[in-house]
C-alpha cells in the first residue's frame, strides 16, 4: 500500500482560513501488513524524536482502522517525508489527509475525497491546508456545521512556486497569540475584498493582477515581524518578477507564485540573498492525496 500527499500554502495574503494551493512536494508513505508494530523514517524530521514515532499519524490511522474493521492489526510504515516540519507548508494536515487515506486503503474500504476531507476537519478545525491537500489545485473553503463545502480550480503547467524555507520556525499557536482579539472595519473591508477578488483571479487566470489582491491587514505583517527579514523576502521576489508573494500559512516559509520563465531568476536571486534559508522551485499540484492498495 501507498499514500502520497502534497504539501499546501495557505492564507496566500488576504484568504486568513479559507484559500489554500497545493505544492507539489511530497510526504510518501509506504504500508505492509506486519506481525508487530514498525516504524521507519526518512528525510525531514528523521532526525526529531518526536517526528520519528509518528504519534499523529499512528493515533488517526489506528483510530480510524478499528472503526472500519473492528480490529487491531500492525503494520510496517515506511515514511519518506519531504514536507518541511513546522514551516507553514502543511505538514500536520499532510499527516491527518495521509493517515485517513491510509486507514480506509489498509482496510480495504472505498471512500471519496468529500468523505475523507469532512473527516479531517475533526483534527484540523481550519479548511485552508487540509482542502488543497485532499483536492489539489487551488481551494477556497468554508465551513458550515460540520462539514467542508469548497471549490478547486487546476493549476496551470505554466506556474511555479518559488517556496522560501527559513531556518527557523513560526509556531501556529504562537503566531495566533500575536493577532489582535478585534480588528477596525476598515482593515476587515481591505482584507475580505482582496481576498474575494484573488478568488476571482485564480478562477479565471488572471495572473497579472495577484499582486493587488495578495495584500492583507489582517495577519501577514505581524507574524513577518517575528522574522523580519520575510519583508526582504517578499520585496525581492516582487522586485524579479513574482505574481504573488505572501507568509505561507503563519510561516515561517513565504511562497511566491510565477511564471515558469521567471521562476529561477527569481529563485537566484533569493537564494543569493538569502544563503541560509532553503528555496525550492517547484510545480503545483493538482492531484491533492493518492492512496493506492
Amino acid at each position: 500500500m501507498f499514500v502520497s500527499v502534497p504539501a499546501t500554502s495557505a492564507n496566500l495574503g488576504p484568504g486568513f482560513d479559507t484559500l489554500g494551493l497545493a505544492i507539489n512536494l511530497r510526504n510518501e508513505i509506504k504500508i505492509k501488513p506486519s506481525r508487530f508494530l514498525s516504524v521507519s523514517t526518512h528525510g525531514e524530521g528523521a532526525d526529531n524524536p518526536k517526528i520519528k514515532k509518528n504519534s499523529l499519524f499512528l493515533s488517526i490511522f489506528n483510530e480510524n482502522y478499528t472503526r472500519l474493521t473492528k480490529r487491531e492489526d500492525n503494520f510496517r510504515f515506511e515514511f519518506h517525508n519531504r514536507i518541511p516540519i513546522s514551516r507553514g507548508l502543511g505538514s500536520s494536515s499532510a499527516v491527518i489527509v495521509a493517515s485517513l487515506c491510509a486507514a480506509y486503503t489498509a482496510a480495504n474500504k472505498k471512500y471519496n475525497k468529500r468523505e475523507i476531507l469532512n473527516l479531517a476537519l475533526r483534527y484540523e478545525h481550519h479548511p485552508d491546508n487540509i482542502t488543497p491537500a485532499v483536492m489539489g489545485g487551488f481551494n477556497v473553503a468554508c465551513i458550515e456545521g460540520d462539514r467542508v463545502y469548497s471549490k478547486k480550480r487546476r493549476m496551470p503547467d505554466y506556474l511555479r512556486a518559488v517556496v522560501v524555507v527559513p531556518n527557523r520556525t513560526i509556531s501556529t499557536a504562537r503566531s495566533r497569540t500575536i493577532l489582535p482579539r478585534t480588528y477596525r472595519k476598515d482593515e476587515m473591508v481591505y482584507s475580505l475584498s482582496r481576498s474575494s477578488y484573488m478568488t476571482a483571479l485564480f478562477m479565471t487566470e488572471s495572473w497579472d493582477l495577484l499582486r493587488i489582491a495578495s495584500k492583507d491587514k489582517l495577519h501577514q505583517a505581524r507574524r513577518m515581524k517575528m522574522i523580519p527579514e520575510l519583508f526582504d523576502v517578499q520585496k525581492i521576489a516582487l522586485k524579479h518578477g513574482a505574481l504573488m508573494s505572501t507568509l505561507s500559512g503563519s510561516g515561517s516559509t513565504f511562497f511566491n507564485l510565477a511564471y515558469d520563465k521567471d521562476a529561477d531568476k527569481i529563485a537566484d536571486a533569493l537564494q543569493k540573498k538569502f544563503p541560509q534559508f532553503r528555496v525550492f522551485v517547484l510545480s503545483l499540484d493538482n492531484n491533492g492525496v493518492i492512496a493506492q492498495s
